[in-house]
C-alpha cells in the first residue's frame, strides 16, 4: 500500500485554527483563567501605583515601574505574570489531543481530508493566539490604568520596552503551551497530562533554582585555595549560571528584569572592569538591553520549537483507532 501523501499536509489548518480559537475564547475555562490573571494582576498593579505616585516627576521610566514595583504581600506585576502564564497555557493545552481520544472523535476528524500535521499545528496556533489576545488585552489595561491614575503619558522607549516584554511573555507562554501539548499527546488521561505538566512547571520554577547550585558544585567542585580565601570559583559559577538557564522561568525572569529595568547592565556576576566609565544607576540604551536578553529570548523560542517537534513526532507515531 502506498503511503504517499496527496496534497498539502497543511490542508485544513485554517479550519482547525478558527474552530479551536472560537472554542478557547468562548469556553468557561478560558474565562475563569482570565479572571484569575486579571484580578491578581490588578492587585499587584494597585500596589505599584500607590508606591510610585510621588515619583512621577523625577523618574524617567515611571511606566515601567508599573511592571516591576512590588508592595507586600504581593509580588510585582511581572513576577505574577511569570507565575500565572504557565497556569494559563497549561489550562488551554493539557487536553488538546487526549480530549479528542476521550470523546472518541479523533478517528472521525482524521478520516476527513485533514492530516495530523494540520490538526496538531492548528491546535497549537489556536492556543497561542488565545494567549496572545489575553496578554495584549492585559497590556492595554495596564497602560491605560497607568495613564489614567498617574496622569503621565509613557515615553516612546517605555512603550517599546513594554512591547518587547509582551513578546517575551508570549514566547514564555508558548513554551508551556508546547509542554501541555506534548503531555496531551503522550498521556491518554487528561488528568495525568495536567498533573505532569503542572509538576514540570513547579520543578522548573521552585526546585530547579535550589538544585542547580548543588549540581554545579558537584560538577565543578571549588579548589581548596578558593574555599580558604572566601573567593568565588568562576568555573563553578559558570556551571551554575548555565544550569539555571535550562529553566524557562529563569530565561523569562532575566528577560523581564533587563527590559523593564533599564539600569540592569549584566545578568551574571559583575566585575570591576565592566563598571569602568559607567555611571552607577544610569539607564542603558534600548539596543544594549536587547543585546543582553537576546540569548534568553532565542532560548525561549528554541524551547518552543523543540517541544512542539517532540509532540509532532510522538503524535505522528501514534495509532488512531476508531
Amino acid at each position: 500500500m502506498s503511503t504517499t501523501r496527496i496534497g498539502s499536509p497543511w490542508h485544513g489548518l485554517g479550519a482547525v485554527l478558527s474552530k479551536e480559537l472560537a472554542d478557547h475564547l468562548g469556553s468557561a475555562r478560558m474565562r475563569l483563567l482570565e479572571w484569575l490573571v486579571v484580578l491578581t494582576a490588578a492587585a499587584a498593579l494597585y500596589g505599584a501605583i500607590e508606591g510610585i505616585r510621588q515619583t512621577t516627576a523625577s523618574d524617567p521610566f515611571v511606566f515601567l515601574r508599573l511592571f516591576t514595583d512590588a508592595r507586600a504581600p504581593l509580588p510585582s506585576f511581572a513576577a505574577l505574570l511569570g507565575f500565572l502564564i504557565p497556569l494559563l497555557a497549561i489550562g488551554l493545552g493539557f487536553d488538546a489531543i487526549n480530549g479528542e481520544y476521550g470523546r472518541r472523535t479523533l478517528s472521525r476528524i482524521l478520516s476527513q481530508p485533514l492530516y495530523r500535521d494540520a490538526l496538531l499545528l492548528g491546535k497549537f496556533l489556536a492556543g497561542l493566539a488565545a494567549l496572545a489576545i489575553s496578554l495584549v488585552c492585559l497590556w492595554l489595561l495596564v497602560m491605560g490604568a497607568g495613564l489614567i491614575l498617574l496622569g503621565v503619558p509613557p515615553s516612546g522607549e517605555e512603550v517599546v520596552r513594554s512591547l518587547a516584554f509582551l513578546l517575551a511573555a508570549l514566547a514564555y507562554a508558548g513554551v508551556w503551551l508546547a509542554v501541555a501539548l506534548l503531555c496531551s499527546v503522550l498521556f491518554r488521561s487528561a488528568s495525568t497530562s495536567a498533573l505532569v505538566a503542572l509538576g514540570l512547571w513547579l520543578f522548573c520554577a521552585l526546585l530547579w533554582p535550589m538544585l542547580a547550585p548543588a549540581l554545579a558544585r558537584a560538577i565543578a567542585p571549588p579548589d581548596l585555595a578558593t574555599l580558604m580565601g572566601g573567593g568565588l570559583d568562576l568555573h563553578a559559577l559558570a556551571w551554575q549560571n548555565g544550569l539555571l538557564h535550562v529553566s524557562p522561568a529563569t530565561l523569562f525572569n532575566d528577560t523581564a528584569i533587563t527590559l523593564l529595568n533599564p539600569s540592569t547592565r549584566s545578568l551574571g556576576p559583575v566585575f570591576l572592569s565592566q563598571l569602568q566609565g559607567a555611571l552607577l544607576g544610569s539607564p542603558l540604551p534600548l539596543s544594549e538591553s536587547l543585546a543582553i536578553v537576546w540569548p534568553q529570548f532565542t532560548g525561549l523560542i528554541a524551547a518552543v520549537v523543540l517541544l512542539f517537534t517532540l509532540a509532532y513526532i510522538a503524535f505522528q507515531r501514534q495509532e488512531v483507532r476508531a
